[in-house]
């Protein structure tokens, strides 16, 4: 029997822990199975090029700095759903056929993926149509993912929003002021709402669960009838203004992403009180930080699992983690369930009893 061939794309927003995973599925394709492993480069954009964009793994690739650093050394991409690619002419094209023949000209028996829910989803249709044999690995920052208990990314990023909350603490304290930390979470108020715990902030904002700002006020007021001066205040992107209307921020090239919350947040204090506000944006600090010892142990047990399964030709599924041990579930049910916070999560109830303003609505 011929070695297998296989190989590794990385979709979608990067985070912590990705190099870690193809480090892990390269050793054990390579060391146990003697598989021939290849990354595709800038993800699904990789097989659209002629010839494919590929770089053939060994072990000398993973001798240095990669399984410590941020991002993934294979690049990747989040922009042109390839059945509905954008043109420069502002028009549409179908370009899933060259992905499917790019899979096909490399003669993979299995693709590896490591994306999130809405790279998941490509990539199904993708190998539905074109016979393309793959296993997925969920990465989100998010942590929304409703298959898996946790996902590549989502400690990494807590962890650079507790350090934040960390830091914005002592000089909070010094000025008397309320520091507001906006963090990354599109959908979910998981970042948020870890951080928020686990950095000691007076008030978590998440898109999950109504708040208004006289609720804030109120709290930061009683805070001050305890002679506490100063305050922490950590919101989720996602997070609307009180009209229900999303924040947005447009950039050079047209874009509109969210982003502005915290000065919403800042400017309706300080319109309403004399609290002295200033605010912190983390952005792509949470993508971009090397990953915790926590993402890197979860990566690498998923890139082993996921290697077993393409051994298997087990395919079509998506490895999670589940009460402290990997499984695999249809790839499907990772698209399909989705997970944000619900008032009934025992972190919310943590974060009550902590005495933390999370919204009107508890």
């Amino acid at each position: 029997m011929k070695n297998k061939k296989i190989g590794i794309l990385t979709s979608g927003g990067d985070c912590g822990g990705l190099n870690a995973a193809i480090r892990s599925i390269f050793y054990r394709a390579k060391n146990k199975y003697n598989m021939e492993v290849f990354g595709i480069k800038d993800g699904t954009a990789g097989l659209m090029k002629r010839p494919v964009s590929t770089i053939k793994l060994t072990h000398k690739t993973f001798e240095g700095y990669l399984l410590r650093q941020g991002g993934t050394f294979l690049g990747s991409t989040n922009k042109g759903n390839p059945f509905k690619f954008p043109t420069k002419d502002g028009k549409y094209l179908d370009r899933s056929k060259e992905i499917i023949e790019g899979y096909h000209q490399m003669q993979l028996d299995g693709l590896i993926i490591i994306g999130g829910d809405g790279s998941m989803q490509i990539l199904k249709k993708l190998a539905n149509e074109g016979d393309m044999k793959i296993v997925a690995i969920p990465k989100t920052i998010d942590n929304d993912v409703g298959a898996t208990e946790s996902s590549i990314g989502f400690h990494t990023a807590v962890d650079v929003a507790t350090q934040a909350l960390d830091n914005l603490q002592s000089t909070a304290a010094s000025h008397s002021r309320s520091m507001i930390l906006e963090v990354m979470g599109r959908d979910a108020g998981h970042i948020a709402l870890n951080a928020g715990i686990a950095g000691g902030a007076d008030v978590i904002l998440i898109p999950e669960i109504n708040y208004s700002i006289n609720g804030i006020i109120k709290k930061l007021n009683n805070m001050k009838k305890q002679d506490i001066q100063h305050s922490l205040i950590v919101v989720a992107e996602a997070v609307k203004k009180e009209d229900g209307s999303t924040v947005l921020h447009k950039y050079m090239d047209g874009e509109k992403r969210l982003g502005g919350i915290g000065d919403y947040i800042a400017e309706e204090l300080m319109k309403k009180t004399d609290i002295e506000c200033r605010v912190t944006t983390l952005g792509h600090v949470q993508r971009g930080a090397p990953p915790t010892a926590s993402d890197r142990i979860l990566a690498s047990a998923f890139g082993v699992y996921a290697v077993d399964l393409l051994n298997q030709e087990k395919f079509d599924r998506m490895v999670a983690w589940k009460d402290r041990k990997v499984v695999d579930v249809p790839i499907d049910e990772g698209i399909r369930t989705y997970k944000n916070v619900e008032r009934k999560d025992s972190l919310v109830e943590t974060a009550l009893s902590l005495g933390i303003y999370i919204g009107d609505e508890i």
